[in-house]
């Protein structure tokens, strides 16, 4: 690690616990300033995650032409993987390996298969755009390329996060571990924040040459971030680990997991929340640049001011609940900050107000930190103490699906009603309007399915 680095991890573990919401999750023997190293594999997946479902997106669907259903298609690929994220934390729990780790094994094969999903994006957008000698070949085959390079950029940051969240935890003590999962998240909002901040000042003369240094630098830094945060994390048991034939099968320890039907409803909570905060991921941008007219660069920066909103509620979700808030009710509060983020959003196409719409996208990020840390916190309060990965799994596993189902339903539901004038509205925006207005329905269900969880703690509270 550089010296400016470090100065700058230091001079934030010094900061103290007025400052840091996390700060006290850091001990003598795990400190701060590890903590914030490793969680630099969160700053890479965030930074994937503009890509995805900012940059990309937008770039696909107004610069080159692209249906706005086979960019929402492309961009919830990763749900194809995302289901596998409770096998990924169950199989951390319980891997041997002759090298004497757990966990760095599966987050180490998760870096190399981003990075290949990023290695062949820049080609297949090369053949989207029609670039260089890209035109002798047919269109099926850049659509074939990128779909599997978000693919494969999907499949690796799910593997990467699931592993690297339940080696975070293994690192702390049982009552410090949803503190440093939330610590964990914070960061990858804020490389969320940077990573689109950089994008934007890079794209802000936009050509495809621009966007392919723009991803192949991304490939080199993913792996560069991975492997400082990687570096003397977990111990290493010297001479391997045999395997144990004691473990529990996987279905095993899904039963005991599940057992009693609270997870389960937990799960649909976030299921049903996730997708109410998703459909839209992908039509942000789009919206911004067809409806509102703002530029490639403008754009890209509204998927900071979302993770700022993010970082905001996550930070607000912490000092509660570290005094001993109820997570479902922090929850609860998430879901309903986000019907008038998502009524200030529709309301900007009406009044052309760019203003309004920054600050729906800001209430959007502020509602998802406030919902994702309460339901991350309650699954991880539930969850046994040699289920770590499974639990952050199932939760992850979740609330990706939702999230993928939810953006291909989005950008369907936004062609489908656009091109059939279902709504009246002008540039175009009727289409939007109506994939808003469902999402707002889906807080409302939301919760309503979370209202027995919080009436149950408040019950829990007063007995």
């Amino acid at each position: 690690m550089n010296p400016i680095s470090r100065k700058t991890i230091e001079k934030l573990a010094s900061m103290g616990p007025r400052f840091l919401p996390f700060a006290d999750v850091a001990t003598a023997d795990i400190p701060l300033s590890r903590l914030l190293r490793l969680s630099l594999f969160q700053v890479s997946v965030g930074m994937a995650l503009v890509l995805l479902v900012g940059t990309l997106n937008r770039v696909m669907i107004v610069e080159l032409g692209v249906s706005a259903s086979l960019v929402a298609v492309m961009v919830s690929l990763p749900v194809i993987f995302a289901p596998f994220r409770t096998i990924i934390g169950f199989r951390s729990d319980t891997h041997r390996s002759v090298l004497g780790w757990k966990r760095v094994p599966f987050i180490w094969k998760g870096t190399l298969i981003q990075f290949g999903g990023l290695a062949i994006m820049p080609f297949a957008l090369l053949v989207l755009s029609g670039g260089g000698n890209s035109t002798q070949w047919p269109a099926w085959v850049g659509q074939a390329g990128a779909g599997l390079a978000f693919l494969l950029v999907g499949a690796g940051l799910h593997t990467i996060q699931t592993a690297g969240l339940a080696l975070a935890t293994d690192l702390v003590s049982e009552e410090s571990q949803p503190k440093v999962v939330g610590l964990m998240y914070v960061m990858l909002l804020v490389g969320t924040v940077l990573s689109a901040t950089a994008f934007g000042a890079a794209l802000a003369d936009f050509s495809p040459a621009r966007l392919i240094q723009v991803i192949q630098a991304s490939a080199i830094v993913t792996i560069a971030l991975n492997i400082i945060a990687l570096w003397k994390q977990e111990s290493r048991q010297r001479g391997g680990v045999a395997p144990n034939a004691d473990a529990p099968t996987f279905r095993q320890a899904w039963d005991s997991f599940t057992e009693g039907g609270k997870a389960i409803r937990r799960l649909t909570v976030v299921s049903l929340g996730t997708m109410a905060f998703s459909m839209q991921d992908i039509l942000l941008e789009p919206y911004g640049g067809q409806v509102l007219h703002m530029s490639v660069a403008a754009t890209t920066k509204l998927t900071a001011v979302l993770a700022v909103g993010g970082l905001i509620g996550f930070g607000w979700a912490s000092r509660v609940l570290s005094r001993g808030a109820d997570p479902f009710r922090i929850a609860a509060y998430g879901a309903w900050v986000g019907v008038p983020a998502f009524v200030s959003v529709t309301a900007a196409a009406t009044i052309q107000s760019p203003l309004v719409f920054c600050v729906g996208v800001f209430l959007i990020g502020l509602g998802g930190g406030l919902f994702s840390h309460g339901t991350l916190t309650a699954t991880m309060n539930s969850a046994p103490a040699n289920q770590r990965g499974l639990a952050l799994g199932a939760w992850g596993a979740a609330q990706a699906t939702a999230a993928g189902v939810a953006i291909a339903i989005g950008g369907i539901m936004r062609d489908v009603v656009g091109r059939m004038g279902l709504i009246a509205g002008e540039s175009g925006a009727g289409g939007y309007a109506f994939v808003y207005a469902v999402e707002i329905v889906l807080l409302l269900a939301t919760l309503a399915a979370m209202s027995p969880l919080v009436n149950q703690s408040r019950r829990v509270a007063h007995a």
